[in-house]
Parts: C-alpha cells; sequence; structure tokens
C-alpha cells in the first residue's frame, strides 16, 4: 500500500500563486507514475498533470497548460504541482494520485487508471 498526503492548499486572490505538495509513504517504490487531479462538487474528476516515475516526462490538461508544472523529488519522496496565475476556475479540491503499477511506461489522464489516492486539500481562489 501507498499512501499520499497533499498540503499547501489554502485561499489565494486570483492572479497568485501557490504551491501543493505530495508526500508518499508506504510501500512506494519510487517508480510509480504520479498525477494531480481536482474536483468541483457536482463535477467529474479532472486531470491536472502527470509525471513519470523517472521525472522525465509530464503532461498537463489543457485548462492549465503554462501555468501548472508538475515535478517530483524522489530523495524526500514528494510530487508538487507549482500553480500560478491562478483564477476562481481553479478553486477545487486538488488530488495526488499514484499508479499502482510500477515502472510503466503509459502515464493515464483517467482517475480509473490510479490505485492510490490522497485525501485531497482544498485550493479557492478569491477574485
Amino acid at each position: 500500500q501507498v499512501q499520499l498526503k497533499e498540503s499547501g492548499g489554502g485561499p489565494v486572490q486570483a492572479g497568485g500563486s501557490l504551491r501543493l505538495s505530495c508526500a508518499a509513504s508506504g510501500r512506494t517504490s519510487r517508480r510509480e507514475n504520479i498525477a494531480w487531479f481536482r474536483q468541483v462538487p457536482g463535477r467529474e474528476r479532472e486531470f491536472i498533470a502527470a509525471i513519470s516515475w523517472s521525472g522525465g516526462r509530464t503532461y498537463y490538461g489543457n485548462s492549465v497548460q503554462g501555468r501548472f508544472t508538475i515535478s517530483r523529488d524522489d530523495a524526500v519522496n514528494a510530487v508538487y504541482l507549482q500553480m500560478s496565475s491562478l483564477s476562481p476556475l481553479d478553486s477545487a479540491v486538488y488530488y495526488c494520485a499514484a499508479e499502482g503499477l510500477e515502472g510503466a511506461t503509459v502515464i493515464p489522464i483517467l482517475p480509473s487508471g490510479y490505485d492510490y489516492w490522497g485525501q485531497g486539500t482544498q485550493v479557492t481562489v478569491s477574485s
């Protein structure tokens, strides 16, 4: 089992920046692809960004391309999501997720592709 815990959420004004962290613990081999999703009430979970287990590949959702940056530091078992130019539309609960398959070459962008989830951290952007 891999445990994930998000942090760094909170209130921020439009145009501002925030960095989310995802700490992994438990039986992680550090070879899992990791992704960030977000969800608002009444809507499906939205893919935000993903990073390969090697850190060499990153993918972004269209709504955050150019504004958000995903990175990982395997030395501390953490994945980060740097968010900038935030707007109220970015308000949501943000989740990090890890694949159960180690060293996978195809990175999922659907929630069903991930086996482990954190509890989420709320981001609220005010105008």
